[in-house]
């Protein structure tokens, strides 16, 4: 006869059987039961994309970063800047420089092989204990708690925990740990992710078609819509800037690249102003005719939200800028900038053709 935890397991592997999301990384449940296992490169990879960005947003990324560079090693040898224009629009720009990092140690220091435990793993630049239980047990089918967002929601739901976010993580982490199984241990926990996922959803779980219902005591005492329950959020601060689109007349524009650290992290955007809770000094990257937009570009980041002045000139072809190169036009690609920056340049491209150049 199973136990609790056998007969937990195994009602959401005959779930997964039927249900599981189909993705580029994913092994289809099976295949993996024939034995085949995802190359621990895409799983790690898509791992990486996923931290706090959804699968609809990772799935045509993860494609174009395997089809420019199908190895690890590929990537390992890739120029910075073409990989931080690939990733141009996920975000969190520190998990890209991290990645590339983690790719070289990868290639270089381990010969291409990515390890196969978790105490390993945590040792490769970017590879928290979320990431590197998600590759042991998917890439590695090794027996690892997997906790991520969705699982969270799937335990405190089914052991009815009171206790709010962060405080609760690693009483979560127990429970999940408890229900973890020896065998299939990939395939249980894209099983769970899924269920958080598909099922047991933020606002409005399905429990009337949930694998998991019976014994759910979320369920059962009417409150699984309001677990996990989490501390109040801080009040988000505002930021305010200042930014500098500088057109030449032969189209070429103003561009430089941001430091290593910090957010955005060797991009390439428009000069501008430090980011600060009052306006700052105005620091043009260049002497110019500067007009004012009356538009303001906004963006929310994770911890604040960003309210930024935009300044447009037209320059001689002879224009020596303080800072920042000229890109030629040919050359410039606005889908390759950071979220923000496109923003800018949205709203400063208009208003550039209304000069009368067109670009």
């Amino acid at each position: 006869m199973l136990d609790q935890k056998q007969d937990k397991s195994e009602i959401l592997l005959a779930w997964y059987d039927e249900h599981a999301r189909l993705m580029p990384w994913r092994v289809p449940p099976e295949q993996r039961k024939l034995g085949v296992l995802p190359d621990p490169y895409h799983v790690w990879l898509s791992e990486v994309m996923l931290q706090q960005t959804t699968v609809a947003a990772v799935r045509d990324y993860f494609v174009k970063f395997t089809q420019m560079w199908p190895t690890v090693g590929d990537l390992a040898a890739a120029d910075d800047g073409d990989v931080m224009a690939a990733w141009a629009g996920l975000g969190y720009y520190a998990r890209a420089r991290n990645l590339l990092k983690c790719a070289r140690v990868v290639a270089y220091d381990l010969g291409g092989v990515f390890p196969d435990n978790e105490a390993a793993l945590l040792k490769l630049p970017g590879i928290g204990p979320y990431t590197a239980a998600a590759i042991s047990a998917i890439a590695f089918d090794i027996p690892a708690t997997v906790l991520d967002g969705n699982v969270e929601r799937v335990m405190a739901r089914q052991f009815g925990v009171m206790e709010p976010l962060p405080d609760s993580k690693e009483a979560l982490r127990k429970l999940a740990a408890s229900r973890t199984p020896q065998n299939r241990a990939g395939d249980y926990a894209q099983a769970v992710m899924d269920l958080g996922a598909t099922i047991c959803t933020p606002r409005s779980p399905r429990c009337g078609v949930c694998p998991w219902a019976q014994g759910c005591k979320g369920r059962e005492q009417g409150i699984a819509p309001q677990l996990p329950k989490k501390r109040k959020k801080a009040k988000v601060p505002t930021r305010v800037g200042v930014v500098y689109v500088a057109r030449r007349n032969d189209g070429a524009l103003l561009m430089e690249q941001r430091p290593d650290k910090g957010l955005l992290g060797g991009m390439m955007g428009w000069p501008g102003s430090e980011w600060a809770e009052t306006e700052a000094e105005q620091n043009a990257p260049m002497n110019a005719d500067w007009r004012s937009l009356p538009e303001t570009v906004r963006h929310t980041f994770t911890h604040f939200h960003l309210h930024l002045k935009v300044m447009i000139a037209d320059v001689p072809s002879d224009a020596a800028p303080f800072r920042g190169v000229f890109v030629d036009r040919e050359r410039f690609d606005a889908n390759a900038l950071p979220t923000v920056m496109r923003k800018v340049w949205k709203t400063a491209a208009p208003a550039l053709v209304e000069t009368g150049q067109d670009i």
